[in-house]
């Protein structure tokens, strides 16, 4: 059964009450799919570069025509309301599914991405490949080829020399080193990167890949570590369990493409494409060293929008809604969420608030022609340029998210847990019967012990502080209380 046997069997006979729910069918789906490929080869799975647009394996390819699914959908003269959704919803669960599913594959090429100026990772570098290398795999006696920072070539604390010294034969081969041009002109040569460091060093591998993304492992090296959730000291564990059974499961973060465009001339609205980057935390766009306010037209899908008075404007994907955008304000956003946010830096209108948008809203930034002063844009803190008079910039969701894989279904919230301290809490006052030493055993304590200060029983017998005081009665004038009774409600 492909996954197009099984949505189509979730638009036939719905009313039939033998047919197996959504859920079920999908992953019988998906189930065979896996079963009939549990180890994908890496000649069978490398991805033609800038072919699909999606970049699905060819059997989803294969299995999913999306264009002829709609259509069908258009030429369905009967289509009722009930099809519709159970349409949108098999698609949804088609997606559901693939998220959940963990990936299989023979994993032969690793690549490590080292945090720069940190010479103790390096050790941890070598230590790793070193293991990599030895440790058989797949059927054979050796390792897996494994590809480090091409600057650790001459490292004496790497020691390459000495590491292909163990097996000279062999790791001159297994043993390679990656360069940037590397992993952009060939993408498809690595079946998982491992990055050593914190999110800085996360966000250098997403500026890394500007195209295709191997899935990512990321070990918490580094301060905070919101996208780093594997702790290097159980690397051997974490691996053996990514690269055999059960698998990996990762997920996809959603990455802007971010192009700027340069206006033609100062008389004419045309305009020139510029730069382009694929953003996986913000796009940043401020008034730079100007003293004035920065003034941005903000257009969605061609329609002007508004007209931004402030320091700037920061447009954050999920992933990012932990960094910039959390510090001026924005909220946080689970990654899984496909949305766009929209957060002002020091706005000129109180009522300028952080929102959401639909991750399919294509976004343009623009400097107006009579604007005072520039504006200065920047992309995951990194390739800063102008925004003169004229120019533009759009964002828009990616066609090459991110995948990261997972530790386990909890980790976002962990993350924010373990760094941001959120929703975390200290006891306020200690519970009834608890001495302040939190040392002594509950049950040492002699059930019959009196407080040294307890309330009296006159006061005890006293009526609420509704009927006593609210109506004037009791002790002393009408509305008061009296000392003893002040210190029973507080107590």
């Amino acid at each position: 059964m492909s996954i197009a046997q099984a949505l189509n069997g979730l638009l036939s006979n719905p009313d039939d009450p033998s047919r197996p729910t959504a859920p079920r069918r999908l992953s019988a789906a998906l189930s065979e799919l896996q079963l009939q490929s549990p180890c994908l080869s890496p000649a069978s799975s490398k991805l033609a570069a800038l072919t699909s647009p999606c970049f699905f394996h060819k059997r989803f390819d294969d299995a999913v025509n999306l264009d002829k699914v709609l259509e069908e959908i258009k030429d369905d003269e009967w289509l009722s309301h009930s099809r519709l959704m159970q349409t949108a919803t098999g698609v949804r669960e088609v997606s559901k599914q693939l998220q959940r599913r963990p990936i299989k594959r023979a994993v032969k090429n690793v690549m490590i991405v080292t945090k720069a100026r940190d010479n103790h990772l390096v050790t941890l570098t070598r230590e790793l490949a070193e293991w990599l290398l030895c440790t058989p795999r797949y059927g054979n006696d050796l390792g897996v080829n494994v590809y480090v920072d091409a600057k650790l070539k001459k490292s004496k604390r790497f020691d390459s020399e000495g590491l292909m010294a163990m097996n000279p034969i062999r790791f001159s081969h297994m043993l390679r080193y990656w360069t940037p041009d590397m992993c952009w002109t060939s993408p498809e040569k690595f079946d998982l990167v491992l990055t050593l460091g914190g999110d800085g060093t996360v966000l250098f591998t997403s500026w890394l890949f500007q195209r295709i993304v191997p899935p990512v492992l990321s070990f918490s090296l580094g301060s905070l570590g919101f996208l780093t959730n594997f702790h290097y000291e159980q690397f051997k564990e974490h691996l053996n369990r990514v690269m055999g059974e059960p698998g990996m499961r990762v997920s996809l973060r959603m990455r802007f493409t971010c192009t700027v465009y340069r206006s033609a001339g100062p008389k004419t609205l045309e305009t020139v494409e510029g730069e382009q980057f694929e953003v996986l935390n913000e796009l940043v766009i401020d008034r730079g060293p100007s003293s004035y306010i920065s003034n941005l037209e903000l257009y969605g899908d061609d329609n002007l929008l508004t007209v931004v008075q402030a320091d700037g404007c920061i447009f954050s994907t999920p992933t990012g809604s932990t960094a910039y955008s959390l510090s001026a304000g924005g909220s946080l956003v689970h990654p899984d969420i496909p949305a766009i946010l929209l957060t002002p830096i020091c706005p000129h209108t109180l009522s300028f608030r952080p929102m959401l948008l639909n991750d399919t809203m294509a976004l343009k930034v623009a400097v107006p022609r009579h604007s005072r002063a520039t504006a200065y844009c920047s992309f995951d803190g990194k390739g800063r340029v102008e925004l003169r008079q004229g120019d533009h910039v759009t964002i828009a969701a990616s066609q090459y998210p991110f995948p990261t894989v997972l530790s386990r279904d909890t980790e976002w919230f962990d993350s924010i847990g373990r760094t941001l301290r959120w929703n975390s809490r200290g006891a306020q006052q200690k519970g009834w019967g608890q001495t302040g030493n939190s040392s002594v055993d509950s049950n040492e304590m002699e059930a019959n012990e009196g407080f040294d200060i307890d309330i009296e029983e006159n006061d005890q017998a006293d009526s609420g502080f509704e009927g006593s005081m609210a109506s004037g009665e009791g002790h002393g004038a009408p509305g008061t209380a009296s000392p003893a009774r002040k210190l029973s409600l507080l107590m």
